[in-house]
């Protein structure tokens, strides 16, 4: 069995969740957990992490779900490991006890809850930002040429500007980047291959970022 990340919109309506998921059973998928992303305008965005059995191409997936009336797929990735996406408060207790290593904590953890693929903590300098901390995962080039930095806010930042790595162009990489406690320190958080950010997404980013910042200056 493979997993994956499925995203779809839907509309936000009794039954739909469930005949998605009845459309999905039909191509041999299993659902192994279900997030609510994001509810506007009488849509609902959720991410769904499922099962298919090797051999089994992820087309099948978007086929499927699309089937149900209203239905669209955002993205389809693979995805390794279950959804954590109510570990929040653990990392917050994690970071609390060993402030020294706050930082990377806050990186390796983070996007097990927010789904992404890696996160990095970078912080504005002259001539050059530098890397505080990052993932396991994160990219090995140095992360110097930040002209979003300093950042005032949490956002989305685009992906085919000229700061962005080529690589992490083809790979059709997502990125979104709050500030951490101070506009000068930002989080870094990146999705390649996609699905992009939502705003509930990038808002429950910037609150976690706010309370990690408090844990570590107090």
């Amino acid at each position: 069995m493979v997993s994956f990340l499925i995203r779809v919109q839907l509309p936000d309506s009794p039954g739909t969740l469930g005949a998605v998921a009845t459309a999905l059973g039909t191509v041999g998928a299993d659902i192994l957990s279900v997030d609510v992303v994001e509810r506007t305008g009488g849509l609902a965005i959720d991410d769904l992490v499922v099962e298919l059995p090797s051999g089994r191409l992820p087309d099948a997936l978007i086929t499927a779900a699309e089937s149900v009336e209203g239905v669209e797929v955002d993205a389809v990735r693979p995805y390794a490991g279950i959804l954590d996406t109510h570990r929040e408060l653990e990392l917050v207790e994690e970071i609390a006890a060993q402030p020294k290593t706050g930082l990377e904590l806050l990186a390796e953890g983070l996007p097990k809850i927010i789904r992404a693929g890696w996160a990095v903590v970078v912080e504005h300098g002259e001539p050059e930002s530098r890397r505080l901390a990052s993932s396991s995962a994160a990219p090995e080039s140095p992360f110097t040429d930040l002209p979003w930095l300093p950042l005032e806010r949490a956002t989305v930042l685009d992906g085919e500007e000229s700061w962005v790595p080529d690589t992490w162009k083809e790979l059709g990489t997502e990125l979104a980047a709050t500030p951490l406690g101070k506009p000068g320190k930002a989080l870094l958080v990146a999705r390649p291959g996609g699905p992009n950010f939502r705003a509930a997404e990038v808002a429950r980013l910037a609150h976690f970022a706010g309370i990690v910042a408090v844990v570590l200056d107090g």
